[in-house]
């Protein structure tokens, strides 16, 4: 009976033994899920701040002075703004159906004049014109140092030529609002005032 008894304990033990790795292995197992969670959490918050972040920062930067240039009556037909990318920011495409231009004038407003990028050597103003095709109201980003694409990346510069038309010429102390809005980032803003007194087909620095 007392061998018995000693057997019966035995077993008892090793049951209890059995229980007892089972709940560790299965506290085990719920850990892992946990902190993979943990982990899948913090991945995916660090990833929305960084979508967040991202999207609150412009991809172009101003470099350099926004210019204008006045017809034969002294009326601002074309502005010139030079851009490059933040620092930062990967290369971005500046083709036609990639970037949104829009112009806010006292008087009206141009939504959307954007008519693509391509890469350019000229080094007259002319030459430029007559190689971006810009006669009319648009607007066209001329690449310089690039690789014949519309991706600008972070060795090259671009202007931005805007022709407001006949119909959309700023006078002086008239102030234009312009944006420009890529596939990602913040839109650039340049907001600039026309000064008084100006010549007729001339230059003008608007800063």
């Amino acid at each position: 009976m007392k061998k018995m008894l000693r057997n019966r304990r035995g077993i008892v033990g090793i049951e209890a033994a059995i229980v007892l790795i089972a709940f560790i292995i299965i506290a085990a197992a719920l850990s892992y899920v946990v902190i993979n969670m943990g982990f899948y959490t913090t991945q995916k918050t660090k990833e929305t701040m960084q979508g967040g972040l991202d999207e609150s920062l412009t991809a172009l930067q101003l470099d350099g002075i926004v210019t204008a240039k006045t017809d034969s009556s002294g009326y601002i037909e074309y502005v010139a703004i030079p851009v490059k990318l933040s620092a930062g920011r990967a290369a971005i495409d500046l083709g036609e159906n990639a970037v949104v231009v829009s112009v806010y004038l006292k008087n009206s407003t141009l939504m959307n004049v954007y008519q693509g990028a391509a890469p350019a050597n000229e080094t007259t103003w002319d030459d430029l014109l007559s190689a971006l095709g810009l006669t009319s109201e648009g607007a066209k980003f001329a690449i310089y140092n690039g690789n014949n694409n519309t991706v600008l990346e972070s060795t090259e510069k671009a202007f931005l030529i805007i022709c407001l038309g006949e119909e959309h010429r700023i006078s002086d102390y008239e102030t234009a609002k312009i944006e420009v809005r890529g596939a990602k980032g913040a839109a650039l803003t340049v907001v600039r005032t026309a000064p008084g007194g100006m010549l007729s087909n001339s230059f003008v620095d608007l800063g």
